[in-house]
This record gives structure tokens, C-alpha cells and sequence, in this order.
């Protein structure tokens, strides 16, 4: 893919306009007035970003002109979502959304096929992510994905699963003012990663199969943070015994998760 080329869909990318920080600020306040010139220049004064980012994808055979097309959309779906009164930089906010687009372009055209149906859930678990996520200024759990979408958590995370694309924590996305911007800055808080969801349903699933005594040990042990003697004296078993009954349950449970 040459992104050496100077034309890029009849933009001429040796003369992208660069806003500051002022400027950036003064359009925003424009666009929120439903100004469409400051609309404009505000999408073309973030062009060079757009270009920062699907530099990344250079080992795709993908078209470049295809590839700015959908990093544009990426950006303009940014801009006409960006709270102002979050706090972040804009670059911060629009990186992840214009790498979304541009990679769910790639797996839509990816060789490696994956079914419409479970691309359709992934999708829909996604853009429900990101309206939750605006609405509450929190990170959703699966759980509550799950509730917003109709779909078991499961399937959710077979579907999320299917559609990744493996990328290096450290690799730069993009570059400002000499402050580089890594993938691992995109990254959620470690409790609602998708990693973590699947160890979460693995764990359920361990502990289903316990005896019903196990199941309540380990629930009051692991997840109420009580003593092995608080434990016996609830139970009216001893010590000894809760401890033999502990040990036989998490050699279950980790002889499954194996």
C-alpha cells in the first residue's frame, strides 16, 4: 500500500491544514451551533490524523484511497459525538473510533470469513458499548451489554472474539507534538476487558459444578472475604473440615479450568 502518494482521494496531503488548540476550540463551539463551514474545516483540519492512524494498516493490501474513505467516517462520527466537557483531548477521543471504522472495513473484506450473524452481534455489542458508555460515563460490564442488545454474554464474547485482529500494546497510533500515542492508551480499565469476561464465565461455569456445600464455601471464603473460622461457625462444621472441603473444591475448579 503506498502511503507515500501525495494525492489521496484528490486531497492533496503535502497541504493539510494543522488547527490549534484555540481554533479547535473556537469551531467546536461553532459546530455546536449547527455551523457547517466550521464543520468542514474542522474535518479537514484533522485529515493529517486520519493519515497518522491508517499508516498502521500499511500491511494491508487494502486499497489507500479505500482505507482514507473509512478513517473520514471514522473522524466525522468523532467529531459529531465529542463531548466538549469530558475533558479529553480530541485526538484522544477520535483515535479508537477512527481504527473501529477502519477495522471493521477490514474484517467486513477480511479473506479469513467470519459469519454475518456473529459479525452483526459483535457490531451491535460494540455500538451499544459506546452509547452506554456516553450516556453513563462509566465502562459497561458484558452483563449489561448483554441486557441492552438481547443477546446471552456468551455469544457476546464468542462474537467480540471472532473479530479481533492481534496488535502490539506498544504500538504507536499516533503522534503529537512529540507525545506519542500507544494502543495500550486506548485500553479500558483491566476489569471490563474482554479477556476478563471470558475468565469471568469460565469461573462460573467451575463453580457450577461444585456440590452445593463447596459452592457455598467458596462463596463465603472468595467472594464475602470470610475467615475459615468465621466459615465453620456459620456452617456448624470445624475448621479442619472447611479447610479440606476448600482445598477439594478449588483442585475441581482448577482441574476444569484446565
Amino acid at each position: 500500500m503506498a502511503l507515500y502518494k501525495v494525492e489521496i482521494c484528490g486531497v492533496n496531503t503535502s497541504k493539510l491544514p494543522v488547527l490549534t488548540e484555540e481554533e479547535k476550540e473556537s469551531l467546536f463551539e461553532r459546530i455546536k451551533q449547527g455551523d457547517q463551514e466550521a464543520r468542514e474545516i474542522y474535518i479537514n483540519g484533522n485529515l493529517r490524523l486520519v493519515l497518522s492512524i491508517i499508516q498502521r494498516f500499511m500491511s494491508s493490501n487494502e486499497n489507500v484511497d479505500d482505507l482514507f474513505q473509512v478513517g473520514c467516517i471514522g473522524l466525522i462520527k468523532a467529531i459529531d459525538n465529542f463531548d466538549t466537557t469530558l475533558n479529553v483531548k480530541f485526538s484522544t477521543y477520535a483515535v479508537p473510533m477512527i481504527m473501529g471504522e477502519v477495522r471493521r472495513y477490514l474484517r467486513d473484506n477480511n479473506s479469513i470469513r467470519v459469519s454475518r450473524s456473529m459479525r452483526d452481534i459483535a457490531y451491535k455489542a460494540i455500538y451499544a458499548k459506546e452509547r452506554l458508555q456516553k450516556e453513563s460515563q462509566k465502562e459497561p460490564t458484558i452483563s449489561e451489554i448483554a441486557e441492552e442488545i438481547g443477546v446471552d454474554k456468551e455469544e457476546i464474547v464468542a462474537a467480540l472474539d471472532a473479530i479481533q485482529s492481534p496488535v502490539s500494546l506498544y504500538e504507536p497510533v499516533y503522534t503529537e507534538g512529540g507525545d506519542t500515542l500507544y494502543v495500550m492508551d486506548q485500553i479500558s480499565d483491566k476489569k471490563n476487558k474482554e479477556e476478563i469476561w471470558i475468565e469471568e464465565l469460565s469461573l462460573n461455569e467451575a463453580v457450577k459444578r461444585l456440590s452445593d456445600r463447596e459452592k457455598y464455601i467458596v462463596n463465603l471464603r472468595f467472594f464475602k472475604g470470610k475467615t475459615q473460622i468465621e466459615v465453620a461457625d456459620e456452617i456448624g462444621i470445624s475448621q479442619a473440615q472447611v479447610s479440606r472441603l476448600e482445598k477439594s473444591a478449588l483442585k475441581a475448579m482448577k482441574k476444569y479450568l484446565e
